[in-house]
C-alpha cells in the first residue's frame, strides 16, 4: 500500500523544528531569553500553518477569568475563531475565547513538567466547571498543554522516556485533584508526545466477571485517565512516526469536541494513522468522586456509549 503524503509533510516539520533548535542552541547560552523567545515563535509558526487559519495563534498572554482573575503568563495561545479582534493585542485574553494554551521549552527539564501540570490545575480552576455529560464533566473548555524541541538527558545511559514518565506521574499526583485538571498533551519534537485519556467507567456487569478485573478496577469499578506515550521506541511503532504528527493528531482530536467543523480532518488523521502506535498506565477515581450526581446516575445504569464517533456520553475520550 502505498504511503500517504501526510507522512512526507509531518517528517518536513519534524526536520525543521530540529533544524531550528540547532540554529538556537549556538547563542542559547548568550541570552536565553532570546533563546526562548525564538522557540516559542517555532511552535507558533507551526500551529499557525497547520491549524484553519480562522484560529488566532498568540504569544505571551494571560487568562482572564470570568471572576477577573489571571492567570500566569503562557507562551502560547489558540484564540477561537469567534474571537474579538479589538482585544487580539490586549495580552489578557478572554478564558471564553481561548480554546488552547502552551508552555513552550527549548530544552525540557524534569522542573518544567512540574510547573507545567501545577498551571494546568490551577487555570483549570479559573473556569466555570461544566456538567450535563461525561464529556464536559472530564474535560476543561481550555486544552493545556507543554511543548519543546528537545530535552536535556543526552548523556550516555540517560532514559529520557522514563525520567519523563516519572516527573509527570508524580506531578499528577501531587497536583491534579480532578481529570479535567490534567496536561492534556506533552510534546517533545525529536522523542515522543504524551495525550490524556480518559475512560468514563468500568464496573459492574464486567467487573464482576473478573478477578483480575476487580483487582484492577476494584469491586465497584473506577474511572481511569492516562497519558498515552507515542514515541520511536514503542514496539511494532509504524515507520514514519513523527512526534510532530502525533500531537497535531491530537490536538486536532481534543478541538473537534469543540468545534465540530475541525472533525473531517481529525477522523481523517486518526484513519491516516499519523499517532502510531501507543501505551500507557492508569491512575484510578472513584466515579462518585468525579462526576455530578445527575450524570452519575445515566453512567451506573449502563447508558455509555461505545464506538459510535463523538458522542459526550462516550465510554472514553482521548
Amino acid at each position: 500500500m502505498k504511503s500517504n503524503d501526510l507522512f512526507e509533510f509531518m517528517l518536513s516539520a519534524t526536520r525543521e523544528m530540529n533544524e531550528e533548535y540547532q540554529r538556537i542552541q549556538k547563542r542559547a547560552t548568550e541570552d536565553p531569553g532570546t533563546a526562548g523567545d525564538q522557540g516559542e515563535e517555532n511552535w507558533a509558526t507551526l500551529f499557525r500553518d497547520w491549524l484553519p487559519p480562522n484560529f488566532q495563534i498568540v504569544t505571551k498572554g494571560r487568562i482572564l477569568s470570568h471572576e477577573g482573575k489571571a492567570s500566569p503568563q503562557i507562551d502560547i495561545l489558540i484564540l477561537k475563531p469567534e474571537y474579538p479582534k479589538k482585544l487580539l493585542d490586549k495580552k489578557l485574553y478572554l478564558a471564553g475565547g481561548i480554546i488552547a494554551a502552551f508552555e513552550c521549552k527549548v530544552t525540557l527539564k524534569s522542573n518544567h513538567i512540574k510547573e507545567a501540570i501545577q498551571n494546568s490545575s490551577r487555570i483549570r480552576q479559573l473556569l466555570p466547571e461544566r456538567k450535563g455529560s461525561p464529556y464536559k464533566e472530564l474535560n476543561s473548555s481550555i486544552i493545556y498543554g507543554l511543548l519543546a524541541h528537545s530535552h536535556s538527558w543526552t548523556l550516555s545511559g540517560s532514559k529520557p522516556l522514563e525520567n519523563i514518565e516519572r516527573n509527570l506521574w508524580e506531578s499528577d499526583k501531587g497536583s491534579v485533584t480532578h481529570p479535567r485538571e490534567m496536561l492534556d498533551i506533552i510534546c517533545v519534537s525529536d522523542l515522543a508526545v504524551w495525550r490524556a485519556s480518559k475512560m468514563v467507567y468500568i464496573g459492574p456487569p464486567y467487573v464482576s466477571r473478573s478477578s483480575e478485573l476487580q483487582k484492577i478496577y476494584g469491586r465497584d469499578g473506577s474511572t481511569t485517565t492516562s497519558y498515552i506515550l507515542h514515541s520511536y521506541e514503542i514496539e511494532n511503532q509504524i515507520n514514519e512516526f513523527t512526534p510532530i504528527g502525533a500531537m497535531l493528531s491530537s490536538l486536532f482530536e481534543k478541538i473537534g469536541w469543540e468545534y465540530p467543523g475541525i472533525r473531517g480532518l481529525s477522523d481523517y488523521y486518526r484513519l491516516v494513522n499519523i499517532g502510531g502506535s501507543g501505551h500507557g498506565s492508569m491512575r484510578l477515581w472513584n466515579t462518585s468522586d468525579v462526576f455530578s450526581n445527575e450524570v452519575l446516575k445515566p453512567i451506573f445504569s449502563g447508558q455509555l456509549k461505545n464506538g459510535v464517533p463523538w458522542s459526550e456520553w462516550s465510554i472514553a475520550f482521548t
